[in-house]
């Protein structure tokens, strides 16, 4: 379980195909403090650590985790927003956040408001009536503030710290990114029966 609140940008370093594709990532993490078995947040995509070295770890991507994130996109380069797992006790910056994501969705536009940025994005159609105005959601393991929706568009702002801290403010239109509803939503949209895949 996570919070939302980035704390790493990371950075792929390497892409390992094979059966399952491993990737290993840089960080400014203390990886000797994470155990073999622990989850990290990659762009909301929780992930387990199989291997770590100085400065890196490792982690496993199964073909369904590629198909449905951007994950499958990743390459050597790619900045990788990084959260460590939730632990009992600490402070819950965010909203409740699984590392499951829901489907990508599309940048749109973004622009100026102030100080901050308004991006728009495009969301999966089926995703779309589970997404509301004042309600949590995770953009690419970023815990936001939906302003408003229209249609399977909706509406955030990030303010300069978050630009600056996490990939958000890299997003050019057309970028995709990794969408996780609010978990209450999820099992509201189940519980009534609608399909959110």
């Amino acid at each position: 379980m996570f919070t939302g609140i980035v704390t790493d940008l990371g950075r792929v370093r390497a892409v390992l195909p094979g059966g399952d594709t491993g990737f290993e990532i840089a960080t400014r993490y203390d990886t000797g403090a994470i155990a073999l078995g622990a989850s990290i947040a990659c762009s909301g995509v929780c992930l387990t650590v199989i291997q770590t070295g100085a400065g890196w770890f490792r982690v496993q991507t199964s073909a369904e985790t590629c198909a449905r994130s951007t994950a499958g996109a990743w390459c050597v380069g790619s900045a990788v927003n990084l959260e460590r797992a939730l632990k009992l006790g600490e402070e819950l910056g965010g909203h409740l956040v699984a590392g499951h994501v829901d489907g990508v969705g599309r940048l749109v536009e973004q622009r100026g408001v102030g100080d901050s940025s308004e991006l728009i994005f495009e969301a999966p159609a089926a995703l779309a009536p589970a997404i509301a105005a004042k309600g949590s959601i995770a953009i690419d393991g970023v815990s936001l503030t939906v302003n408003a929706t229209t249609g399977s568009r909706f509406s955030v702002n990030i303010i300069p710290h978050t630009r600056n801290a996490t990939t958000l403010g890299k997003l050019a239109p057309g970028d995709a990114v990794n969408i996780e509803i609010d978990l209450i939503a999820r099992y509201v949209a189940r519980l009534l029966g609608k399909d959110l895949k």
